[in-house]
């Protein structure tokens, strides 16, 4: 049986649940996108440089019939997602204003569910974490002895930092420790950095700082051989550099590059240190720098991606970068 008590202690969760309507509405969109087509072609649409793709482009994604590749976007344009447009003999699609920044949160909330990796079991993880803080105040002493120049207490309040913001999403807590370092010597010296007088940098900010951003870092310095220095970061940090990227790495870097690539949480000094940031997909997650240059970039993403659109979007990634190095290596020419 249930009280007046029972029902007034309820009550105030059912008010916070989304209404019938827009329930009904976003249900609608999601059984839509539950196709793996149409979540490809929703992707493709979302992130072509063009801002639209044609039925025609669209048809390349799979070996089916035009009949087929019209239905699937019939089904997505009557969820409202898409708006469409004929041009003599064919038909091109983009995402609906109003909806351009839903499509691209379910995207980017969605690829990093695309990569399988092996993690550790709840008690192994909790058994190794009851021995981290010790092996992080290590370090963070260590640090500190060797990095005379710079202030102890904001060495050891950095190194503790970049434990923290690497702890929420560390696959293996038998890397911790040296990913931290590696952080925790990154954002030191972003902290040191004079931005006017030094080599110009660019960091590039996606979500998961598993595919995009790593992709064209990796580029930049490639490139640039030293001209150009190239961070990158995430506003929500995957466990872990996705597959596709990790072999393309290999390529660019090396083994030993691919090695050392993991996703990083983005900061505030990372920012304050970038004469550019170039974001890719995470919206307005960083903080507005005075001096500091801002581009976004709206190109796929490798986590949804098979590896032949890998391939074309790291081409996409590398036209870019090589425009970005042209500008900021003739500003630096100027006097």
């Amino acid at each position: 049986m249930i009280t007046t008590l029972d029902k007034q202690d309820c009550s105030p969760t059912a008010t916070h649940a989304i209404g019938a309507e827009e329930a009904a509405s976003v249900s609608g969109a999601l059984k839509a996108i539950a196709d793996p087509l149409r979540l490809r072609m929703l992707s493709a649409i979302a992130t072509d440089p063009r801002g639209e793709a044609c039925v025609c482009d669209l048809a390349e994604l799979a070996d089916v019939s035009q009949p087929t590749i019209s239905h699937h976007l019939k089904v997505l344009k009557d969820t409202g997602m898409l708006l469409s447009e004929r041009r003599g003999t064919w038909v091109y699609y983009r995402i609906t204003p109003a909806r351009r920044g839903a499509v691209t949160a379910l995207l980017d909330a969605f690829a990093p569910a695309a990569m399988l990796d092996a993690v550790e079991s709840e008690a192994e993880r909790a058994e190794a974490l009851q021995t981290m803080d010790a092996r992080v105040t290590r370090l963070a002493e260590d640090l500190a002895d060797e990095l005379t120049g710079l202030n102890r207490d904001l060495i050891i309040a950095i190194v503790r930092e970049s434990y923290a913001g690497l702890v929420r999403s560390a696959k293996l807590t038998q890397h911790l420790i040296p990913l931290t370092e590696r952080f925790a010597r990154q954002r030191l010296a972003d902290l040191a950095r004079d931005r006017g007088s030094s080599v110009p940098q660019v960091l590039f900010v996606c979500v998961a700082n598993a595919g995009r951003s790593q992709l064209a870092a990796a580029i930049v310095n490639k490139l640039a051989g030293g001209r150009v220095i190239a961070r990158s970061a995430g506003s929500t940090p995957a466990v872990d550099v996705h597959p596709h990227v990790k072999s393309l790495l290999v390529e660019i870097e090396g083994p030993q590059g691919a090695d050392t690539a993991f996703p990083k949480p983005l900061t505030d000094d990372a920012v304050r240190a970038a004469d550019v940031v170039v974001t890719m997909g995470c919206g307005d997650v960083c903080p507005i720098i005075p001096g500091v240059r801002y581009e976004d970039w709206t190109v796929g993403d490798p986590a949804l991606a098979s590896p032949e659109g890998v391939a074309a979007i790291h081409d996409d990634i590398e036209s870019r970068v090589r425009e970005l190095l042209s500008t900021l290596t003739d500003q630096r020419k100027r006097p």
